[in-house]
């Protein structure tokens, strides 16, 4: 008992290249850009916040400095002395409390300054370089162990010829303690928005993104043969997307099926010459060579035409074919020309016209054409070329004895010749009419009004 052959294995399936994730790509561009504006939001923000807390604290030691110059008087002795209680604040009577004031003359050595009893044995440092008529603020390191924010003003007092430094100064402990709190807080918050932020681009990515994960599993249900379609609803944004691939499917079924009904055709066509091939054999037929040669050129007809056929069809997919009319038209008259040298034939019409047709296919649908009309016409054949509504038509006269109108249907039926007295295979007018109507043109006969004889009429889409 013979073993039966083992099942051909499926060849795996080649993976498509891929660029990286459409997915990782969008979410990382809206991190990088929601990064980019809360820093750049969060700089601006801190330099309005601490310039706000700054400039509160500069107001307080302003206030400060306006009640000293208010309160201040030239005593007896020359000295500058306070007529209210401005100074008994008790951040200026406890030493080092971070709150100080100080009054200074430019020839008064520093170590002699008026000053309040919070400095203690220190002295605020007098810079004899500048005239501060109008508030100076600055920070300060002049003491070590403490930053100091100084606002200083220079001032003439009544009944003196002097002109005083008054300084105020505290220590930047609790401004620098405000600004870091402020910091701290603007950071978290922006961390916890910018998270907050790439995980709703995140989630807003795979959203937007579902209707493509959708075409993909409606492929995966079409490849397992479960829809034949994406009938799904999809967004606007996808839906043409969808169209166009239920129209490429639909062409393909299309081209199926026709591929499938010419090898039907075909065999068929082929059936009947075999069948008295294969009679004649059987019995012996003195005539078996003459009944040979007769079919086979009835089967060498058939695949002529569907080899014809078959190849418009798989050109047809292509939306760049595209011929230049032409110089088909110089290329097909030559070669006719040669073969009948009595034949004039004419050509008339625009040169720049194009048709979405194979140059291959239109040389041969006008080589059929006018092959014709110069092998059953008197001598004179005439093409004309003209744009008409998105088509280019091309008709092709000759001054033969044309065609009867009861016939000229009949004609395009495969194998099919009114003239047996010339060569042919019967399969030329059926040719152009099936290429034609493949590509979405047309072919009609009809009687030339100036030579007499057939007008062949050929409509076929235009591409410029």
């Amino acid at each position: 008992m013979s073993e039966s052959p083992p099942l051909a294995e499926a060849p795996p399936r080649r993976r498509a290249r891929t660029t990286g994730s459409l997915s990782r790509r969008m979410i990382l561009i809206a991190a990088a850009w929601i990064g980019l504006l809360l820093l750049g939001g969060g700089y601006a923000l801190d330099k309005v916040l601490r310039d706000a807390v700054t400039r509160n604290f500069d107001q307080n030691m302003s206030y400060i400095m306006k009640s000293l110059l208010v309160s201040a008087y030239i005593d007896p002795d020359g000295e500058v002395a306070f007529s209210r209680n401005a100074t008994a604040d008790q951040q200026f009577l406890e030493p080092n409390s971070g709150l100080y004031w100080q009054v200074s003359a430019p020839r008064q050595p520093i170590g002699e300054a008026f000053a309040s009893r919070s400095l203690w044995d220190r002295r605020l440092a007098y810079g004899a370089d500048h005239d501060d008529r109008s508030e100076h603020v600055y920070d300060s390191t002049q003491f070590p162990d403490e930053k100091l924010r100084i606002v200083e003003r220079d001032v003439q007092l009544p009944g003196s010829d002097v002109h005083w430094r008054f300084q105020v100064a505290q220590a930047r402990t609790g401004l620098d303690a405000q600004i870091a709190i402020l910091r701290r807080t603007l950071v978290r918050s922006f961390l916890l928005l910018g998270l907050g932020l790439i995980v709703l681009a995140a989630l807003q990515t795979f959203y937007g993104l579902r209707p493509l994960r959708r075409v993909r599993e409606e492929i995966a249900r079409m490849r397992a043969g479960q829809s034949s379609r994406v009938s799904s609803a999809m967004p606007i944004e996808v839906a043409p997307m969808v169209e166009e691939l239920n129209a490429l499917i639909e062409h393909n079924e299309r081209q199926a099926e026709e591929a499938r009904r010419h090898a039907g055709n075909l065999a068929h066509a082929l059936k009947t010459p075999l069948t008295v091939i294969m009679n004649a054999a059987t019995a012996q037929a003195d005539d078996l060579a003459d009944t040979v040669i007769r079919e086979a050129r009835t089967m060498r007809r058939q695949v002529d035409h569907h080899l014809a056929r078959a190849r418009a069809v798989g050109r047809r997919g292509s939306a760049h074919s595209r011929a230049d009319v032409w110089p088909s038209l110089e290329s097909v008259e030559r070669a006719v020309a040669r073969l009948y040298r009595h034949v004039r034939i004419d050509v008339t019409g625009p040169k720049d016209l194009q048709v979405h047709v194979e140059r291959q296919d239109l040389d041969e649908m006008l080589g059929n054409l006018i092959e014709n009309a110069a092998k059953y016409g008197g001598g004179s054949v005439f093409v004309t070329v003209a744009a008409q509504a998105g088509f280019v038509e091309l008709m092709i006269e000759d001054d033969g004895t044309g065609i009867p109108e009861e016939d000229r249907v009949r004609i395009f039926d495969r194998g099919v010749r009114l003239d047996t007295g010339k060569p042919g295979t019967g399969l030329g007018l059926a040719i152009v009419r099936d290429v034609a109507e493949i590509y979405g043109g047309t072919v009609s006969l009809e009687e030339s009004e100036d030579l007499g004889g057939l007008l062949v009429r050929l409509r076929l889409p235009a591409a410029n």
